[in-house]
């Protein structure tokens, strides 16, 4: 279907979604939202699709909530129509692999959502935020919870209560993203995740994630045991024994999703 605010590609079981607002640092409205949620079910729900890249231009990622939209809501407003938590869900609902391409700014909202995704491979011009405290509100999509889990409480803390920026290279070493590449180099980057990770088999995929991100939710002993259980399962399937057979025999596996 045809977006106004976001661009998706398809191609060689990788799906891209392009966050397209530049004359607003592709700040998120409701509108880029709801299409982003759209363009995630439809990459969820066709079989080709096999992981997918979020990301924006090289000046910004997203440069956070857009503020025209907030600015003139009062607390029964947002309360009641329950600002963002429809358009969380919609993107927390995706099983498939997520990852979130950064550069320049991702501040704010773009930050969140950034942190949404399963990983974040940024350029070197990247610069993380939780600005919001310099508006008078505070996060609202995960930016004082998944910060916290992420790089801790006493950076969470100091960027929620600051607001200042974390650059690339501290974000890599605190945790918040998984690696760190040149600007050029971005999207070479993590599209070549993306086609790793379309190589695998599905249902192994979606069961690592689905099984990572409990580890959030339960103390270490009821996650181990819930991986565990994740793990036999896996030898319920055509692919583990495709695998495990390929590697037997020298050679690359051919996986079915079965």
């Amino acid at each position: 279907m045809a977006y106004k605010n976001i661009i998706v590609e398809t191609e060689d079981h990788v799906t891209l979604i392009k966050l397209n607002r530049p004359d607003a640092l592709n700040a998120l409205n409701l509108d880029l939202l709801g299409e982003l949620g759209e363009a995630l079910a439809e990459a969820q729900a066709n079989d080709k699709v096999r992981c997918i890249v979020v990301t924006g231009s090289e000046k910004a990622f997203a440069a956070g909530a857009d503020i025209k939209m907030m600015a003139e809501k009062s607390f029964v407003d947002v309360f009641t129509g329950d600002l963002f938590t429809p358009e969380e869900d919609a993107i927390m609902r995706i099983r498939k692999p997520i990852i979130a391409a950064v550069s320049g700014y991702a501040l704010g909202g773009g930050c969140e959502l950034a942190m949404m995704c399963d990983f974040i491979i940024a350029s070197d011009t990247a610069k993380f935020g939780q600005p919001e405290v310099n508006l008078g509100v505070m996060a609202g999509m995960g930016g004082t919870q998944r910060l916290t889990k992420l790089v801790g409480r006493a950076k969470s803390m100091d960027m929620n209560l600051t607001g200042r920026f974390m650059d690339a290279e501290e974000a890599e070493r605190s945790g918040l993203v998984s690696r760190v590449v040149p600007a050029k180099k971005l999207m070479d980057e993590a599209m070549s995740a993306a086609a790793k990770i379309a190589e695998k088999s599905m249902v192994t995929v979606m069961a690592i994630k689905e099984t990572v991100n409990r580890a959030e939710q339960l103390p270490l002993t009821e996650g181990i045991l819930f991986e565990r259980r994740v793990f036999h399962s896996l030898f319920a399937t055509e692919d583990q024994k495709e695998g495990m057979a390929a590697f037997t025999e020298k050679r690359q596996p051919q996986f079915r999703d079965k």
